[in-house]
């Protein structure tokens, strides 16, 4: 190793009211502008920048962002030249339309009696050693939860959730006869098991409901970012995005890099595009990207794919709960997939005490090769008996001997033209995962890059890797990172000066 410079709505104070009138679902007029912390709050500092027929409707104080709303007549060009101007102010890191994003399912006909999904993943033999635990929490940012539906009344506590919609604090779906995703991919990660009712669901976890996407099954990213922040804050150990389609977003990227720096495995659907490209918010490093496989193990026809697919799970036909009378259907997408994975999650967590980044190694280890190649199947098949059997000490599917090596470096940068970079040398030829943080000051905006394989230092518009939030504290995950050369680290001031910490974990 070397180092050388070159509850209820409790937790919501970060998450303001929407303004009275504020259109639910997505939100194609509005412009969503990151500000850093340094900035007194985003509304003030983006105030004077909006344009006498534009007005400030929400802002987040944790995740930093403000919205901007311009009226539906006002051309396409006028938010254009709003953008290009104020991401010129200091104090403005970014700003973005609020784009949409869509639920990840295909329907298909009713097949009743066929739960292959838990079986598949083994799901019966780990339930020999644990059927999950309430007191591990996954949440469900999606479509509304029927929480009231046999089989998933018991996962709910006093606590159903927020609805992040219509901006109230009931969860429930609006019209049962077409919100049914959210209560479907619920039943999958915790539908109860061994009740005498309905179906068993991957794990007996405790449920939450983020509702972001309406009744018509899309959502604004503000709805998105706020819900998983919400559910970080609620302690969710588990978040199911099961809904993509709305490109890179910083705001969404802040939003679960803010999730998994607070203790919570962001897992998200790759998409249903069969492109060779996984979709965002998967396709951010910090979330678990999941595929979608046929019953015979073969990747589904629907399903995208990609360098950046992390595992495989069962997603055509998948049996779980439903919101009509008929109580359960099948239906096929990404977004069931997402669950399954979410789910074993859930039962990994009731008997191994992991971190987000750990608990990610460990479910990539024990995963199950299918005969696909990586870009189809990531590490694998999740395997729940592997999971939950498995001691993550013992590295688990070929994962190495589950050492690791911690390095901490101290540095100090002055203003905000100054930046850092340092070498990394691996202690392991082959680590399973590298997890490199920043702490920096509280008063400034400090971002962390970094550059594998190249054997060169990052820059601010050339890296492999970036945490780039509101704040001096980031986080890097890397899976299986290339060792061919020194990882390079680079520490950037966005505003501000003083001391930082970078600690660097490599896993073996």
């Amino acid at each position: 190793m070397r180092l050388a410079a070159a509850a209820g709505l409790t937790g919501m104070a970060g998450v303001t009211s929407a303004t009275p009138g504020r259109s639910p679902g997505p939100k194609k007029n509005e412009v969503l502008i990151g500000v850093t912390n340094t900035a007194d709050s985003p509304q003030k500092a983006v105030q004077d920048a909006v344009p006498a027929n534009a007005e400030v409707v929400h802002e987040n104080k944790t995740l930093n962002y403000a919205a901007v709303k311009f009226p539906s007549s006002a051309p396409k060009r006028a938010r254009k030249n709003f953008i290009k101007a104020v991401t010129k102010r200091d104090d403005v890191k970014y700003a973005e339309k609020n784009a949409t994003y869509e639920a990840l399912y295909t329907a298909n006909d009713p097949k009743y009696g066929n739960q292959y999904a838990p079986k598949q993943v083994n799901a019966d033999t780990a339930w020999d050693t644990t059927l999950g635990s309430s007191s591990v929490t996954i949440a469900v940012v999606d479509q509304g939860v029927k929480y009231d539906h046999p089989d998933l009344s018991s996962r709910f506590g006093s606590n159903k959730g927020k609805d992040f919609v219509d901006n109230d604090g009931d969860p429930y779906p609006d019209l049962l006869s077409d919100e049914y995703h959210g209560t479907h991919v619920a039943g999958i990660a915790a539908g109860t098991t061994d009740n005498n009712t309905g179906v068993g669901g991957i794990s007996n976890s405790s449920l939450l409901s983020g509702r972001a996407l309406s009744e018509n099954g899309s959502g604004s990213t503000s709805d998105i970012a706020d819900a998983i922040e919400w559910a970080a804050d609620q302690g969710a150990d588990v978040i199911n995005l099961s809904l993509g389609g709305g490109g890179y977003s910083s705001t969404m990227k802040s939003a679960v890099s803010y999730a998994t720096q607070n203790g919570s495995l962001v897992v998200a659907a790759a998409g249903n595009d069969s492109s060779g490209s996984i979709s965002y918010p998967a396709a951010y490093s910090e979330c678990l990207a999941v595929s979608a496989l046929d019953p015979d193990e073969t990747l589904a026809s629907y399903s995208n794919y990609g360098s950046k697919l992390d595992l495989a799970a069962p997603g055509t036909n998948v049996l779980s709960c439903w919101t009509t009378s008929q109580k359960y259907n099948e239906i096929s997408g990404t977004s069931m997939a997402t669950p399954v994975v979410a789910g074993v999650a859930g039962l990994t967590l009731s008997v191994h005490d992991l971190s987000p980044a750990d608990l990610r190694v460990h479910l990539k280890n024990t995963a199950v090769d299918v005969g696909l190649s990586s870009s189809k199947q990531g590490s694998g098949r999740v395997d729940a008996a592997n999971a939950v059997t498995t001691d993550p000490g013992d590295g688990g599917g070929g994962g190495g001997g589950g050492g690791s090596k911690e390095t901490t470096y101290n540095g100090r940068l002055s203003s905000s033209s100054d930046s850092s970079c340092s070498s990394y040398s691996w202690n392991y030829s082959s680590p399973s995962q590298v997890v490199v943080d920043l702490s920096g000051p509280s008063n400034a905006d400090f971002d962390l890059y970094a550059n594998e394989g190249r054997g060169t230092c990052p820059t601010t518009s050339n890296y492999d890797y970036r945490s780039w939030t509101y704040d001096s504290n980031e986080q890097i995950i890397i899976d299986n990172p290339d060792t061919s050369t020194d990882l390079s680290v680079m520490v950037d001031s966005y505003s501000g000066s003083g001391a930082y910490t970078v600690t660097i974990t490599e896993k073996e």
